[in-house]
């Protein structure tokens, strides 16, 4: 017998689903190729490498990893290792361009709540992002920042509608501890093709200018074979500095 507060949770995570689906259509990185995360974490004692690049371009110059590797294996049942090696290229406008090792992400996905008839899956994915880059080249945070997330998953024939966000605790001088919120709708068009489209919100993270972003990226991911796949997305801001993002990737399954 489901306990109360069992009940309570359950009905607040359902509203937080239709509150989210509700502000896409007002408006208008499962995962990659978009910003937004998702709830799903890799089967039990499989695993995803992707060997990918991502960057944006705005008012400061540019940026994009070149390429970074991305490892993720299910360590248990529903709970997902997760690891980012960056190799970054940057290019600041009127500056001198720097290509480096960047920052390592580390992070664990925890599933603790499974997709039901009308209940979402719900999942939290920390992610830790370590200092390893050189910040004095644009190549790094310069101090450890933490992001903690909530996901959710909610699927409907060849629909799926995935979301949520965090708080990023991003210490260092000049810095600002901020949010992220995502949405992302994506349909199966074939076995071989699904299409997506997010719409997401950042607050700013820094102190000395407003980099508060909404944005959007569509995208596709490409089932080569049952092991193979291609994914892509680009995008840019509604507002805020991002001129122009993307992402491309190549992964394997298995």
């Amino acid at each position: 017998m489901m306990t109360a507060a069992k009940t309570v949770l359950i009905r607040f995570l359902i509203a937080s689903v239709f509150l989210t689906s509700t502000l896409l259509y007002a408006t208008a990185w499962a995962g990659p190729p978009f910003v937004t995360d998702d709830p799903v974490p890799v089967e039990y004692k499989h695993w995803e490498v992707y060997l990918a690049s991502l960057g944006q371009i705005d008012q400061d110059g540019s940026s994009m990893t070149a390429p970074h590797i991305e490892v993720n294996y299910g360590a248990i049942p529903d709970v997902q290792l997760h690891l980012i090696t960056p190799m970054e290229n940057v290019n600041p406008a009127g500056g001198k361009a720097h290509y480096g090792y960047g920052d390592t992400e580390l992070g664990v996905k925890y599933r603790f709540i499974q997709e039901g008839e009308w209940c979402p899956m719900v999942a939290t994915f920390p992610l830790l992002e370590m200092p390893t880059g050189k910040s004095s080249e644009g190549l790094g945070n310069g101090a450890a920042q933490l992001f903690l997330p909530i996901w959710l998953q909610k699927s409907w024939g060849p629909w799926t509608t995935y979301g949520g966000g965090g708080y990023w605790i991003n210490p260092g001088q000049g810095n600002r501890n901020n949010w992220f919120f995502g949405v992302v709708v994506q349909r199966d068009i074939s076995k071989q093709l699904t299409l997506g489209a997010e719409i997401f919100h950042g607050t700013a993270s820094v102190d000395e200018e407003d980099d508060t972003h909404t944005g959007f990226n569509i995208g596709a991911i490409i089932n080569l074979t049952d092991v193979q796949h291609l994914m892509f997305s680009a995008g840019r801001d509604f507002s805020g500095p991002n001129r122009f993002s993307y992402y491309v990737a190549y992964q394997l399954t298995f």
